[in-house]
Formats: structure tokens, sequence, C-alpha cells
């Protein structure tokens, strides 16, 4: 099962006061970026977010699951929570603020 567009639709407009919030479709399933980081994925229409002390401390005792077989632990976001958007706002915002800038990349070579 993959992740709906409906979903990924109502999760960019509850962090519609994150100026710089976007999705990209990744293997049937979404990466959420703010500021250009990745801070989380949706994967079968469910929300997991990465890992940082400060969102631990955001969510108080989060739930950590793989977000996709063989994957590292991330913090699943329930469904009930989404309705927030204050509180859903901030927390993206506080991973966010927490993770590295991303590495740039390498250009490519030109093919001969």
């Amino acid at each position: 099962m993959s992740t709906r567009a409906e979903t990924i639709e109502f999760l960019t407009d509850q962090l519609s006061a994150l100026p710089n919030i976007r999705s990209k479709q990744m293997f049937g399933e979404y990466a959420l970026y703010c500021d250009e980081k990745v801070v989380a994925f949706v994967c079968d229409d469910e929300l997991f977010i990465k890992p940082t002390e400060e969102g631990r401390a955001y969510i108080g005792e989060p739930e950590e699951a793989p977000a996709y077989p063989g994957s590292k632990l991330y913090y699943r976001v329930s469904g009930d929570r989404w309705e927030d958007r204050e509180w859903l706002t901030g927390l993206i915002d506080t991973t966010a603020a927490a993770l590295p800038l991303p590495k740039p990349k390498k250009p490519r070579k030109p093919k001969a």
C-alpha cells in the first residue's frame, strides 16, 4: 500500500504556516521537507518524524517505529495529532531547527 495524495495534501495544508514546507514523492511514498531538510516521511498514510532530542522533548514519549521495512526508527505521529495544526507545525519546526543543513550535492560528470 502506498500513501494517498489526499494525505499529503492534508499534511501540507496543516503545515502551511511554515514558509518552506514541501513534499516529494519517492517510491510511492513521500518525504516532507522543511527549509530543504528532510524532516519526515509519510509511508502507508502514516507520519514518521526524523528523531532528534528536541523532537523527543517536544513530543514527550514518542512512539518509535520503522517508516518502511529495514529502516531505522522514527517517531510515529498518530493521525489524531495531525488535527492539531499548531502542535504539528511546532513539531516540524522544532525538528527542522535541530537537523543539520543537507550536504551540497556534487556536480554530475558529463556523459562521454
